[in-house]
C-alpha cells in the first residue's frame, strides 16, 4: 500500500503539531514554512526525524503531495495555495486531521468576541470538576500534538474563522458561538456573509444529539439561523428571559441556566467576571458544563473562582490615581465596544494598529459618553483621526512608549487609562500579547 505523503504548510503550534501526529500514523510528512521556525519547533521536528524547511516552499515537492494541511494565517488566495487547488490536492485544518484520530469529547468555541475568555473558563470548570480535559486551538496546546501523544476524554477547542475554513468532517458535540461583528474583513473580499460563513462551518455534522449554544440576541445569528438547518438542540442564552432561552438573568439578579439534567442558580455578584461580556462568557462555559452533567457545586465553585484571561480587560496598576487597563485582545471594534461598556467616564483610550476594514461607528455613542481623548498608536492613524475628529481630543502616537506618555499627560487623578486598540497588531508588534506586554511593561516601569 504507497505511504501517504502530507504536506504541512506552516511551522507553529498547529502546523508542528500535524506533523508529528501524521509522522506517527505512518505517513510520508514534510513541513514547510516561508519564515523561520522558533527554535522550540525546529527542535521538536528534527527530535521527530521529520524532514522540513524554512524561509521558502519547495513547490516540487509540496505539489507533490496527497494532502495538505495548512495553518489558519495562510490566505486560500495566495499563489502557492491556488497552485495547490489547481492540481486538486485536498486542504485541511490541523483541526480536521486530529479529529480523524479521537473520539473524546469536542467542546468548540467561536465568536468575534469572548471565545478565548468562554474557552479558558469552561476548561477551568471542567478541569477543577476532575475531567481529563485538554485545551486546544487557539489556545493550549496544538490538538493535533494532544491526540498523539497524550489522552483526554473532552477536549475544549478555541476555532477562529480561519480554522473553520478547512474543516469539513470534523464535529463538535457542543458548539458554542459567543457572537459575530463584523472582523477579518480584509481575508474575505470585505463581504461580511463570507466571515458569517466561515463562522457557521461550526455547526457542520452536528446531531440530535449534539448542542448548539449561542447568543439569543445577536441579529448576525438570528438571520443565519433562519437560513441554515441544523439537527443539533438549541441552546440559546440572554441577558433577559425570552422564548426557548435556557440562561438569562432573573429578577432577583441570580443567573439561571436550564438544560434537561441540570438547573442551576448562582447569583450574578458570585461570578468571578464582571461586565455584560462576561456574563455572557459565563453562561456559555455554565451550559457547557450543565450539558456535561458536571455536579452543580463544582460549576458554581469555578465560575466564582476564576481568575481572567490575560489581555482582557486586564488591571495593570494605578499610577498617580490613574488607573490602567489592559485590553490589547480587542482587535476588533465590537471587542472594543465591551470594553468601552465596562469603563467608568473619563477613560483614555488607547486605538490604532492593523485595520482589518473597521467600521468604528458602533462605538461612537460610548466614546461620546465615556471617553475624554483618544490616543491613536499606529504606523498609519490617518482613518481614526479622521473618523473621530471633533469628537474628543486626539493625538498621534507611533509607538507604545509615546502612547502611554500621552497619556499619563492627558490624565488627571481618577481618570482610567485603557488599551483596547479595535486593530490587529501587525504594524508594529508581534501580536496582541506582545502588545499586551510591552504595554504592562512601560507601565509598571512608571512606578519605579
Amino acid at each position: 500500500m504507497k505511504t501517504k505523503k502530507l504536506v504541512v504548510l506552516g511551522g507553529g503550534e498547529s502546523g508542528v503539531g500535524a506533523a508529528i501526529l501524521a509522522k506517527d500514523k505512518g505517513m510520508e510528512v514534510f513541513l514547510s514554512d516561508m519564515g523561520k521556525l522558533a527554535p522550540k519547533y525546529a527542535d521538536m521536528l528534527n527530535q521527530e526525524g521529520i524532514e522540513w524547511e524554512e524561509g521558502q516552499h519547495t513547490e516540487e515537492k509540496i505539489l507533490d503531495a496527497d494532502e495538505v494541511v495548512k495553518s489558519p494565517g495562510i490566505p486560500p488566495t495566495t499563489p502557492l495555495m491556488l497552485k495547490i487547488a489547481s492540481k486538486n490536492i485536498p486542504v485541511i485544518s490541523e483541526i480536521e486531521l486530529a479529529g480523524r484520530y479521537t473520539d473524546a469529547k469536542m467542546v468548540c468555541i467561536t465568536g468575534s468576541n469572548g471565545k478565548t475568555t468562554t474557552t479558558m473558563l469552561t476548561y477551568h470548570i471542567l478541569k477543577n470538576a476532575g475531567v481529563n480535559v485538554g485545551l486546544a486551538g487557539n489556545v493550549g496546546k496544538s490538538l493535533a500534538l494532544q491526540v498523539a501523544r497524550e489522552h483526554h476524554d473532552v477536549y475544549v477547542v478555541e476555532l477562529s474563522s480561519f480554522q473553520l475554513e478547512n474543516m469539513y468532517d470534523f464535529k463538535a458535540h457542543i458548539a458554542v458561538m459567543m457572537n459575530i461583528t463584523p472582523d477579518h474583513l480584509d481575508r474575505y473580499d470585505y463581504e461580511m456573509q463570507n466571515y458569517v460563513n466561515a463562522k457557521f462551518r461550526i455547526l457542520q455534522n452536528l446531531t440530535s444529539q449534539d448542542a448548539f449554544i449561542f447568543w439569543q440576541d445577536d441579529p448576525i445569528i438570528e438571520a443565519q439561523l433562519r437560513q441554515v438547518e441544523t439537527q443539533a438542540r438549541l441552546y440559546p442564552f440572554a441577558e433577559t428571559i425570552e422564548e426557548n432561552t435556557q440562561a438569562y438573568i432573573d429578577a432577583e439578579n441570580n443567573m439561571i441556566i436550564n438544560t434537561p439534567s441540570t438547573s442551576l442558580n448562582m447569583p450574578r455578584a458570585d461570578l468571578a467576571l464582571s461586565g455584560l461580556h462576561n456574563l455572557y462568557n459565563s453562561m456559555a462555559a455554565g451550559l457547557s458544563a450543565c450539558l456535561l452533567d458536571l455536579k452543580k457545586e463544582d460549576i458554581r465553585r469555578a465560575l466564582s473562582n476564576f481568575e481572567g484571561v490575560e489581555h482582557r480587560l486586564e488591571y495593570v496598576d494605578t499610577i498617580n490615581g490613574v488607573r490602567y487597563i489592559n485590553d490589547s485582545k480587542a482587535t476588533n471594534v465590537n471587542s472594543c465596544w465591551y470594553a468601552l461598556e465596562s469603563v467608568p467616564k473619563n477613560t483614555i483610550l488607547i486605538l490604532g494598529g492593523k485595520d482589518k476594514g473597521n467600521d468604528y461607528t458602533e462605538i461612537l455613542p460610548l466614546v461620546k459618553e465615556k471617553v475624554k481623548a483618544i490616543v491613536c498608536m499606529g504606523k498609519d492613524n490617518a482613518k481614526l483621526l479622521d473618523f473621530f475628529d471633533g469628537v474628543v481630543t486626539l493625538s498621534d502616537t507611533h509607538s507604545i512608549e509615546d502612547a502611554v506618555k500621552e497619556c499619563a499627560r492627558l490624565a488627571q487623578e481618577g481618570d482610567t487609562v485603557l488599551l483596547s486598540p479595535c486593530c490587529a497588531s501587525f504594524d508594529l508588534f508581534k501580536s496582541y500579547e506582545d502588545r499586551g506586554h510591552q504595554f504592562k511593561a512601560i507601565v509598571k516601569s512608571m512606578n519605579r
